[in-house]
């Protein structure tokens, strides 16, 4: 594993930060947030938590995977994993009334 100087490892939390804060009005727009819940900037193993809206949202799923895993591995390459969750502790009603979380499109 390589060592990473205090330098190295303040500049991968700045720009992770940043990418964090250029995902959330997207999410926010529809009544959610993401929250950055862990960084390993060694072993590239980040963690965010979807919450409000999202925990009622049926793509949630694929907001994690197919939207910030993704972005994240895209723009920083030292991102191994990312581990996603919902924030569960707010009720269906509760979650729904916050925005379009419970909104799920028919096809």
């Amino acid at each position: 594993m390589t060592e990473l100087t205090d330098d190295e490892r303040a500049e991968r939390l700045t720009k992770l930060h940043g990418i964090i804060d250029l995902m959330r009005p997207a999410v926010q727009a529809d009544g959610g947030d993401l929250v950055l819940i862990r960084a390993d900037v060694v072993t590239g193993v980040i963690e965010v938590q979807l919450q409000g809206a999202c925990s009622s949202c049926a793509v949630s799923g694929a907001t994690l995977s197919g939207g910030v895993e993704r972005i994240l591995r895209d723009r920083l390459s030292w991102v191994t994993e990312v581990i996603g969750g919902v924030d569960e502790s707010m009720s269906l009603d509760e979650s729904s009334s916050l925005g379009s979380g419970g909104y799920v499109p028919k096809f």
